[in-house]
């Protein structure tokens, strides 16, 4: 027999085998009688080949001393009779319906016997059951030999396929193994199959039992559990109840935990920078250099953290394991990356992670949606879309809160810089209800940045106000590390500027001007904010915009670059002002979509009458090209001023747009221009017409 445990389906078990021969339900009645008297030694040799014994080779003790005092015929002779009677295969194997009408039959006391003493035939001679532990344990066999083979195989794919793992746990306890015993690696396998529920239950009966065994492991899977459900500060809490004296190699989770949820101090008490590895094997340096590239993260220098971060991430990759952790070396160091506008080293970094297994199955949506919001501040949403969508169906299960809440954040995103008003609302909605299973961590500050900026777009700012007031806080109890606090005084620039609040504003604005000086990223900012500050006033010097536009693109921020100086272009006084900063707004978003880029620029040249060519003639529909563009956005119930945003025009060009295209199609009014416009675009549905438009 195969000792090696396979992941195949499920077998069915011996002592519940239906009959699928059609056999009628009173065939072991039939076939007990027709096997007594001078067939009893035929039985009782297709018994123990039913139960497991072969041929050739031992068999049960009871039958091999009838052999040798020669109560019974030779074994040879036997064989030939069962086989006569069509009951025993040439291989040696019984017929099924003999074989489930034998089982059924029997006692199951006497069946159960007889499978120990084939247990004790493998043991014997050093031979492992394979396949039939599996079997034995299911058809209720309770044998700590048995139970013991399972636990074994478990562990051994523990960490590279925990759902065959969970799968034989759950039939070692079938046969007998100790519930408390394997309750840590019973957890960790469930949690690795997706299942945080049973995952969260185990681990629970484990950590309430006076002397927890394996309790590190426990602690590990807690917290890894509760990350997942965007509660990082739980399992936090669960390594301050475990304390340093226990925590053991998991130190440096522990530090990834608490900073995380913003305790400084207590990853210091657990977790010392300078501690050397508790073994030279690679996954105890991945462990320890991911600890340490997350205090780096919060010093003077942390782009060290990201080299050391990548390493660990490498290690791991190469190491092969999964393990429960509150966050994978690559997803860090993507964040950092991406924190330290290098969306491209992120999405690298997540790429190379994902490849290797890196996390095993649970942990590849994270990385996945990592890679698509690297994608989306490089401006390059088809490849964010795809990314997001395969995250959605990397596994069998919903995304656990934690990735549900940066899908839909990301969502909100790609709807923003598309300009699409309805998409952006119904992403809106998800990401108000995936907030509510949420809370802030500083390793989800980048979505809370999004949507404090979508909630200025939508006038919905109260909804995230305590979500920002509480990270806030945590970036207080961490000495506010420039890393992870300039991207998100950006987003409250933007979000200031979107709400035409200059108080609101210059607390962020001095927050970045003071970052500058450690931080090439904050200096870029700044000067972003200043730029900005200045078109909205009416009062900029077009280098000056031009300049910090392109720095947006340097830094990985393309579609903000373009869109600051497609909002300059709409406000020049000078012709040739408008067309060096709409030409900056192509180069950094050469796209051409309709809400911004090439062809917005291009409705500036159109509506200041210097456009030529096909672009600019009507066709059958009677208008152009880009009447058509932005006839689509009075569609969705945009302003002048969203209409201008959106396409990289002034408002009074806007207006003068909508008369033209009023002129063309001979609309008389405002319900009569909607249902013109309707027609000539083929749309059936859309938003009504802003009053403005009017």
């Amino acid at each position: 027999m195969d000792g090696h445990i396979q992941r195949a389906e499920r077998p069915v078990p011996l002592l519940t085998a239906p009959d699928h021969q059609g056999h009628p339900p009173h065939a072991a009645e039939l076939m007990a009688k027709q096997l007594k008297g001078a067939n009893a030694a035929v039985r009782e040799l297709l018994l123990a080949l039913s139960v497991g014994f072969a041929l050739p080779g031992p068999l049960p003790a009871d039958l091999q001393h009838k052999f040798i005092s020669g109560t019974v015929e030779d074994l040879d002779a036997l064989v030939d009779r069962a086989e006569a009677a069509g009951l025993l295969r040439p291989d040696g194997t019984v017929v099924g319906t003999a074989q489930h009408a034998l089982l059924t039959a029997t006692p199951t006391a006497k069946v159960h016997a007889l499978q120990r003493e084939l247990v004790t035939v493998f043991t014997s001679a050093g031979q492992p059951l394979g396949n039939l532990a599996r079997e034995l344990a299911r058809g209720g066999l309770a044998d700590p030999r048995v139970a013991a083979e399972l636990e074994q195989a478990a562990n051994a794919v523990l960490e590279n396929d925990p759902r065959l793992a969970s799968q034989l746990y759950e039939e070692a306890l079938l046969a007998g193994a100790d519930p408390l015993a394997t309750a840590a690696r019973r957890a960790q396998a469930a949690a690795g199959d997706g299942e945080l529920d049973a995952a969260a239950r185990i681990i629970d009966a484990l950590l309430v039992s006076p002397d927890p065994p394996d309790v590190r492991r426990g602690a590990d899977v807690a917290a890894s559990v509760w990350a997942q459900r965007g509660m990082l500060a739980r399992g936090a809490d669960v390594y301050s109840w475990l304390g340093p004296g226990r925590v053991g190699p998991s130190a440096p989770l522990a530090a990834v935990a608490m900073i995380g949820a913003g305790d400084r101090a207590g990853a210091e008490a657990f977790f010392r920078p300078d501690a050397p590895a508790a073994s030279p094997t690679l996954l105890a340096a991945a462990l320890v250099q991911t600890g340490q590239g997350i205090l780096a993260s919060l010093g003077d220098k942390p782009q060290q953290g990201i080299s050391i971060l990548i390493h660990a991430s490498d290690m791991l990759n190469s190491a092969g394991t999964a393990l429960p952790l509150p966050e994978t070396p690559a997803a860090l160091a993507a964040l950092l990356a991406l924190q330290s506008g290098e969306p491209h080293l992120a999405e690298t970094v997540c790429k190379a992670a994902a490849a290797a297994g890196q996390g095993g199955n649970a942990a590849q949506p994270r990385l996945l949606l990592l890679q698509a919001w690297a994608a989306m501040m490089q401006d390059k949403l088809e490849d964010a879309r795809l990314a997001a969508t395969e995250a959605a169906k990397a596994n069998h299960w919903p995304l656990v809160p934690r990735d549900e809440f940066m899908c839909a954040a990301l969502e909100v995103g790609l709807a923003r810089r598309n300009g699409d008003v309805p998409e952006l609302l119904r992403a809106w909605e998800r990401a108000r209800e995936a907030m509510l299973h949420t809370s802030v961590d500083l390793y989800n500050l980048l979505p809370w940045g999004e949507l404090l900026i979508a909630a200025a777009r939508l006038r919905e700012t109260r909804r995230v106000a305590q979500y920002l007031e509480d990270a806030w806080k945590l970036l207080g109890r961490l000495g506010g590390p420039a890393l992870w606090s300039v991207p998100l005084h950006w987003s409250a620039v933007q979000a200031a500027l979107l709400n035409e609040s200059p108080a609101d504003l210059a607390p962020h604005a001095t927050a970045l001007a003071r970052a500058s000086a450690h931080s090439q990223l904050a200096a870029v900012l700044a000067t972003a904010g200043k730029a900005w500050v200045s078109v909205l006033a009416g009062r900029f010097r077009t280098a000056d915009v031009e300049g910090a536009a392109r720095l947006l693109g340097a830094v990985g921020m393309p579609w903000e670059g373009a869109r600051l100086a497609g909002h300059a272009a709409a406000r020049a006084d000078e012709r040739r002002d408008m067309m060096r900063l709409l030409s900056c707004a192509r180069d950094l978003h050469p796209q051409g979509s309709p809400a911004a880029g090439a062809s917005g620029a291009a409705e500036v040249q159109a509506g200041t009458g210097t456009d030529a060519g096909k672009a600019g003639q009507p066709d059958a529909s009677g208008l152009s090209e880009r009447e058509k563009e932005v006839a689509r956005l009075v569609l969705e119930g945009k302003t002048y001023r969203e209409i201008g945003e959106a396409i990289y025009i002034s408002p009074r060009t806007a207006e003068h747009h909508i008369a033209r295209i009023r002129r063309r199609l001979g609309a008389e009014n405002r319900s009569d221009l909607l249902a013109r416009l309707r027609l000539a675009l083929g749309v059936e549905h859309s938003q009504p017409l802003n009053p403005q438009q009017e």
